[in-house]
């Protein structure tokens, strides 16, 4: 990979990720993620608590991605990041646009996928 795709990934990652980080503030910072004394039916309550609970999920994912993209900044320190962790081969530049966090090409993903759904 040539030194001009490092830095277009570096700058990807490093602007997804704080775009994350700004997200979770923001979520964080909101007063409707934050344990309240109910005073509605039991409907609102419930209500409330779901809608708390989507955007704490949401936000733990975000934190996994955020790992992930550390990680992938790692590698493109290294000099490993678009390579394929199982078979070695160099990731497509289109499968790292799609997904720069990938550590699989796309026939290891493939038959990582399939190996997953015939143990289901």
């Amino acid at each position: 990979m040539e030194k001009e795709q490092f830095q277009h990934f570096t700058k990807l990652l490093l602007e997804k990720k704080a775009k994350l980080v700004e997200d979770a503030t923001r979520t964080l910072a909101k007063d409707d993620i934050k344990i309240q004394d109910y005073s509605g039916d039991f409907a609102d309550i419930a209500s409330g608590e779901s809608y708390r609970d989507f955007l704490l999920r949401i936000r733990d994912r975000e934190a996994k991605l955020i790992k992930k993209i550390d990680k992938a900044l790692s590698r493109i320190k290294e000099g490993s990041f678009g390579i394929c962790d199982d078979c070695g081969e160099e990731i497509g530049f289109k499968r790292l646009e799609a997904r720069p966090v990938t550590t699989l090409c796309i026939q290891c993903k493939t038959k990582q996928e399939e190996l997953e759904k015939a143990r289901e």
